[in-house]
């Protein structure tokens, strides 16, 4: 036994990953056990690392520093590559509101923190008080991003000694997640909420996406339309639009932009739903249709995207009518179709549905790739070319008036960035960014797995004398009023002046705190995915906040 005594005492690198490796394996375990319903998941892990820190295991402090910085860039490069395509689109129609309420919970926080800052007299350092924020939210990535600005601080000072705000951090968390959910049903109770009618309030007030894409059949009536080009009549009509087959005396075929209407054709349009009606009034009637019959000649297909040489580019100048005779109707894209119109660009990872006769779909279908076992390999370049830039980006200095010191976006900060403008702009860079799900998610818990890991082992040795401590009480309260307060004030404004379904506030709520704990609890409820839509909808904005707020407060007030 002495050999395994001497592998746990020694600072080796066996040592180092056996602990991680411990650490991480039972936090992930344990975090699966549910208590009164929830559970912490991958969070579990830092409090498994207090416990070994605190049993006087430790790692040598470089080593720490590296793996829990590693881990953390990781952690959000990964979340980066994978809202950065929704992050700009999160903004319109009722995105712009639910963003600026969560954008007022972030801020009520930050407020809240000054406020106790002062009100405390110095019992509460700002540092520390970060990591109760960034505790009593769930927002991991924050915690990183002030311990990265406090590494620019103390970490040019000789023998400065860094804050352990993870102490702070772990003392809120179980706060945040509980206080997140009795927000919740605080603004249950309050409203008197009948999950029946709004669930009622929902079916009722639905209305079609108008982004959504709809196919219809369209009879050839009106003179303006006959003998004109399908060119013609897009450009008559001022709104994007397919012709997916055309039917001409018990004929079909696919029509190109030169191709001649007239009376009594039918047509598979394809559309946009806002804009379905105009188009179907002006070309001339709905008519039913079943266009089965045509796929004796003409067949559509599911394309996956899969050659790089097709990243970045335009349906239009594939020339893929011209050549081959084929149309792309629709593009599904991360879950959502998308109108296949000229201007389109492709990524790596689109599925797109192809309609022409067998013989051209399958020269298409070379063309475009098709071969999933590509879409399995991880776009490792992408990755690590976002990394560096990221890295560059967090490292550069900028000025903020009342700050004594250069800003920096850090190691949190700077990958976050250049992961959504990668995820959304890397196909002009000609870089390929799709990852599958259970990728993306694989290299995203890797990441918060060993951030955590570090965390708690460095911070573990003096947590539970923290606790227990008037400090540690104090803190605990700090972490009540930072969690509650901003969400039961939103909350609040949300249903009574802005007449907010519950079941979107409270995904609102959820995501304006990134606390997936609270996500499964909201959507146990409603029963649906609705609170996951406004989660998503919110959490992009969210995550940049929370990460960047974290830092300025770090900064302005040491």
């Amino acid at each position: 036994m002495e050999w395994f005594i001497s592998l746990l005492l020694n600072d080796g690198i066996a040592h180092t990953i056996l602990l991680f490796a411990f650490v991480i394996s039972l936090g992930i375990l344990l975090g699966k056990v549910k208590f009164f319903g929830i559970s912490l998941g991958v969070t579990f892990v830092l409090f498994v690392g207090l416990f070994v820190g605190h049993l006087g295991l430790s790692v040598n402090p470089e080593v720490l520093e590296f793996i829990k910085n590693f881990g953390l860039i990781l952690f959000v490069y990964s979340i980066g590559l994978q809202v950065g395509p929704s992050f700009f689109t999160s903004f319109k129609k009722g995105g712009m509101l639910l963003n600026l309420l969560s954008t007022i919970i972030v801020l009520l926080g930050v407020g809240i923190v000054i406020a106790l800052y002062y009100l405390l007299h110095g019992k509460v350092s700002m540092p520390m008080l970060v990591g109760i924020l960034s505790g009593s939210v769930t927002n991991t990535p924050g915690l990183g991003a002030a311990q990265e600005a406090l590494q620019q601080v103390y970490g040019s000072t000789p023998g400065g000694e860094i804050p352990p705000i993870a102490l702070g951090y772990a003392v809120a968390y179980p706060i945040g997640v509980l206080g997140i959910i009795f927000s919740m049903i605080l603004l249950r109770v309050f409203f008197k909420i009948d999950f029946h009618k709004e669930k009622e309030q929902i079916k009722k007030s639905s209305e079609v996406d108008d982004e959504q894409v709809e196919k219809i059949s369209v009879q050839v009536k009106n003179d303006k339309v006959f003998n004109h080009t399908v060119r013609e009549v897009k450009r008559a009509v001022g709104r994007p639009f397919i012709v997916s087959r055309l039917m001409r005396n018990g004929e079909f075929f696919i029509p190109q932009g030169d191709s001649m209407l007239y009376k009594d054709d039918i047509l598979l349009v394809v559309a946009a739903s806002r804009d379905i009606e105009r188009i179907a009034s002006y070309i001339g009637e709905k008519v039913e249709m079943d266009w089965k019959i045509s796929e004796e000649k003409l067949v559509s297909r599911r394309i996956v995207i899969t050659h790089g040489k097709i990243n970045g580019k335009t349906i239009g100048s594939l020339k893929l009518r011209t050549i081959y005779g084929v149309n792309i109707t629709r593009v599904n894209r991360s879950g959502v179709d998308l109108l296949g119109t000229p201007d389109l660009v492709l990524q790596v990872g689109d599925r797109v549905m192809v309609v022409g006769e067998l013989e051209a779909i399958e020269k298409v279908e070379k063309l475009l790739g098709n071969t999933l076992q590509k879409l399995n390999e991880p776009p490792i370049i992408t990755i690590f070319v976002g990394i560096l830039l990221g890295v560059l980006v967090g490292s550069i200095p900028f000025f903020v008036p009342g700050i004594p010191i250069p800003v920096k976006l850090g190691l949190a900060g700077g990958p976050l960035i250049v992961a959504i403008l990668i995820g959304r702009f890397g196909y002009k860079l000609k870089l390929i960014t799709y990852t599958t799900t259970s990728a993306n998610y694989m290299l995203r818990e890797i990441g918060i797995s060993l951030f955590l890991a570090s965390v708690g082992i460095g911070a573990g040795e003096k947590f539970v004398e923290t606790v227990i401590s008037a400090n540690g009480l104090l803190w605990m309260g700090c972490a009540a009023v930072i969690s509650l307060l901003p969400l039961l004030i939103v909350g609040i404004i949300g249903r009574k002046l802005l007449k907010i379904n519950y079941f979107t506030l409270i995904g609102l709520l959820a995501g304006s705190t990134t606390d997936p704990p609270a996500l499964a609890y909201s959507n146990s409820i409603a029963g649906s995915d609705i609170p996951a839509v406004a989660y998503s909808t919110v959490y992009p904005l969210t995550m940049f906040l929370r990460v960047v707020s974290a830092q300025v407060l770090i900064l302005a007030f040491i």
